[in-house]
C-alpha cells in the first residue's frame, strides 16, 4: 500500500500488529538522521503530518501512525483511552521505529507522548510538543469547545451526537467541520489532503468502533485534565529536551495553559506562534519545520549504538 502526499511525496503505508492493527506511514528520509515518530491528537490520523512530515525527511526518518480507533486503525475489541494508547506508543517506538525517537505530538497526541516519555525515557532522545492537551489555570472555555466537550463526556448523549452528527453531514463537512474547530482555513490545506481526509473517513468499516474509540479517548483525556497532579508529575519527571509549542489562537487549548505548563517546567524550551491555532503542523508547516529542525541540530550528538 503507498500513501501519496499532496505534493507529490509518497509514504509507505502498512499495518503493523500490536495487539491489534496499527497503520503507520513511513515517509523515508536521512537513513543517518534520527528517528521522528508523528503522534496525532483527538479525531486526527496520519495525514495531519502530510504537510509538514516531508519538510523533515532531508534531516530525518519520518514515521506518522494512526492510534487504534483513529484513521487507518480499525479499533475491534481494543480499548482507546490515553492510557491504553500509551501502551501501543511504547510497544510502536520498541517494535517498529528503534528506539530512542524525537517523539513530536499534538493535542491528545501531546499527551500520550509525555506519558510515555515520563514512563519509558529510554525509548525518547527528545520531546516536542504542539499545543498539547494540558491543564492551566481555571478559565471560561470556548463556547463551542466548552459544549461539544460537555456533549462529549455525558453517557449516551455523547454517543447519539456522532451518531446524528454522521446522519446528518457528510464525510466532507465533517473534515471541513474539523479543521476550522482547530483553527484551520479549510481554503488554505491543499485540495488533495482534504480529499484524501474525506476518503479515510469514508473508508471507515467499523464506524460503530470508530465512535466508541473517540468518545472512551476523548472521555479519558478529561479525566487526566480533570485532576492533573499525576499529569504535571509526569511532566516534571521527564529526562529528554522538550520542546513546547503552542499557538496563541487555540480555541482547544487555551495558549495560558501552555504557558502555565512552560513556566512550571524551566528547563523545557517553549515558543509561542502568533494568530496560530490547534494545529500548527497544517496551518504553518514551514515555520513549524524551521523552529523544530533548529532546536533539533542544538542538542547534543545522538549516541551511534541503537
Amino acid at each position: 500500500m503507498t500513501d501519496a502526499g499532496p505534493d507529490g511525496t509518497v509514504g509507505d503505508g502498512r499495518t503493523v500488529d500490536l495487539g491489534g492493527p496499527v497503520h503507520v506511514v513511513d515517509h523515508g528520509g536521512a537513513a543517518d538522521g534520527s528517528t521522528v515518530v508523528l503522534v496525532h491528537g483527538l479525531g486526527g490520523s496520519h495525514l495531519n503530518w502530510d504537510l509538514f512530515a516531508p519538510l523533515l525527511t532531508p534531516h530525518a526518518r519520518v514515521l506518522a501512525l494512526d492510534l487504534p480507533g483513529f484513521g487507518g486503525s480499525e479499533p475491534g475489541t481494543r480499548r482507546a483511552t490515553v492510557q491504553a494508547n500509551v501502551a501501543v506508543l511504547d510497544r510502536f517506538l520498541r517494535e517498529v521505529a528503534g528506539p530512542p525517537v524525537v517523539l513530536v505530538g499534538n493535542s491528545m497526541g501531546g499527551m500520550i507522548s509525555i506519558l510515555t516519555a515520563a514512563a519509558a525515557p529510554h525509548l525518547v532522545r527528545a520531546l516536542v510538543l504542539l499545543d498539547p492537551a494540558v491543564p492551566g489555570p481555571l478559565r471560561r472555555p470556548d463556547p463551542l469547545v466548552g459544549l461539544t466537550f460537555a456533549t462529549y463526556a455525558m453517557p449516551g448523549v455523547g454517543e447519539y451526537a456522532l451518531r446524528a452528527r454522521r446522519l446528518r453531514a457528510g464525510a466532507r463537512t465533517q473534515v471541513l467541520d474539523m479543521l476550522r474547530l482547530c483553527g484551520v482555513d479549510p481554503a488554505t490545506v491543499p485540495a488533495a489532503l482534504v480529499d484524501r481526509s474525506v476518503a479515510l473517513v469514508e473508508q471507515r468499516r467499523d464506524v460503530a468502533g470508530m465512535d466508541r474509540a473517540f468518545l472512551a479517548a476523548a472521555r479519558s483525556l478529561l479525566r487526566v485534565l480533570a485532576d492533573p497532579r499525576r499529569y504535571r508529575e509526569a511532566m516534571a519527571a521527564i529526562d529528554a529536551p522538550v520542546l513546547l509549542v503552542h499557538g496563541d489562537s487555540d480555541r482547544l487549548v487555551s495558549v495560558h495553559n501552555a504557558r502555565d505548563v512552560a513556566a512550571r517546567n524551566p528547563d523545557w524550551r517553549y515558543a509561542e506562534l502568533p494568530g496560530v491555532g490547534h494545529t500548527p503542523q497544517l496551518e504553518v508547516p514551514e515555520e513549524l519545520a524551521a523552529l523544530v529542525l533548529g532546536w533539533l541540530a542544538d542538542l547534543p550528538p545522538e549516541p551511534t549504538a541503537r
